[in-house]
Formats: C-alpha cells, structure tokens, sequence
C-alpha cells in the first residue's frame, strides 16, 4: 500500500466538510425570475452581467445556508424543469400567511394520503395523493405547501419541528428569531403538561427547557 493512499477507518485522516450550498433554478426570464424571488423577502447576495452572454444572480431563502443561482447561459435545463425544491419551515401555517403576503399563489396546506395518487393536483412526492389541512396528528414532515415560480419551477414546503435521529448533528442552533420563539412556545407546552402531571411548579423550568429544545432538534425521544 502506497503511504500516501488514504484509508477510511484511520483513526488519524481527518475528514472534509462538503456543505451543500448552491442550486441552479432554470428560468427564461432573468428580470422576471429576479422580482419575483426578490418579492418573496429573499436576499439578493450577488448580481453579475457582462450584457451579451452572460448573467446571474444569487438569492438566499432567510435562514436558510443553501441559495439559489439564476441567469443567462447558467444551466442547459429547461426553464420550469426544477421540481420537488424543498424549504424547510417550523410552522406551515405562518409560512403560507408570509407567502401569500408577499403576492405568491400558494396552495392550501395539506398533508400526504398515502397510497396511489388520485388527485387532480401536481404529484408532489412518489406520485402520493394530496389531502387538504395539516397532518391530522401534528407529526414533523407529514404537513406541506406549495408553489411556483413563473416559469413553473416547483417549490415545497415542509413543517419540521422533531428531528428525525440522526439528521442534526452538533450544537442546537436556530436560524431566526421566529424559530426560536417557536421552539421555545412547543417547550412551554410540554412542560405545562409535564407540571400537570407532577401536580406542582417546576422551579428548574430553564434546565427542563434547554433538555427538551436539544433533544426536540437532534430527533431524541422528549422529555415527559
């Protein structure tokens, strides 16, 4: 073995971060894509247009550590191609409310039937069917909205408030304030259930607060 060949399993190699940060969104009209994505609050982080052959521009969602790029001679795909782009929200209900604020035509919320697909709508996710309102248990993952861009380029969004295990990894970390105070609001729930249960005030409420928001985040079995 060469001394240089790399070996996974070596206590010693140390590995690369490869952070997922970009996603190219195939659009026909440049000034028309930039309004609209504008309008829906994101930040325009950089534009660059030399006229002839070449322009584009780069959005990022809020909170958000992937962004999109859009232009003129970015992609060879087909505009309105992009489908299933997903933007992960801590409450769908809010979220939709923000979007259709800023002018966006967005769908009820809804959540997967499961089973063959049978509506009447755009298949959204393994050719499931659609059913209107949120998941009737409340589960992470399960309530959806959507919405298109004007070329047709497809956007999901999807509630996640409980981790799935595994799927964070290192500090709790929240990446608005409105996260924080939801997170913080579903703490102050459970832990009224909790004092409910025990029959008295929990004077240790912060250390109960800050178990409950760490494990709700890294997808960990919750406190009672």
């Amino acid at each position: 073995m060469s001394t240089n060949e790399v070996r996974p399993n070596d206590a010693t190699t140390v590995r690369n971060d490869m952070k997922f940060e970009l996603v190219i969104i195939p659009v026909s009209d440049v000034g028309r894509a930039k309004e609209f994505y504008g309008r829906l609050g994101w930040r325009l982080d950089a534009e660059f247009n030399n006229d002839d052959d070449f322009h584009i521009l780069q959005f990022t969602p809020p909170g958000s550590g992937c962004s999109i790029i859009f232009g003129k001679n970015v992609t060879p795909a087909a505009p309105g191609s992009a489908q299933g782009l997903y933007l992960i929200v801590s409450n769908i209900e809010a979220a939709r409310g923000e979007l259709a604020a800023h002018g966006v035509d967005v769908s009820e919320v809804f959540h997967d039937g499961g089973g063959v697909y049978a509506g009447s709508d755009a298949p959204y996710l393994f050719g499931r069917r659609r059913v209107s309102g949120r998941d009737p248990e409340g589960r992470s993952y399960r309530s959806f909205i959507s919405f298109s861009d004007p070329d047709g380029n497809g956007w999901l969004l999807q509630e996640v408030t409980t981790r799935a295990p595994g799927r964070v990894a290192g500090d709790t970390t929240y990446t608005s304030a409105g996260d924080l105070s939801q997170a913080l609001q579903r703490a102050a729930a459970a832990h009224g259930r909790h004092e409910a249960r025990t029959g008295q005030a929990d004077p240790n409420w912060p250390a109960w607060y800050a178990e409950y928001m760490v494990r709700e985040q890294s997808g960990e079995e919750l406190p009672q």
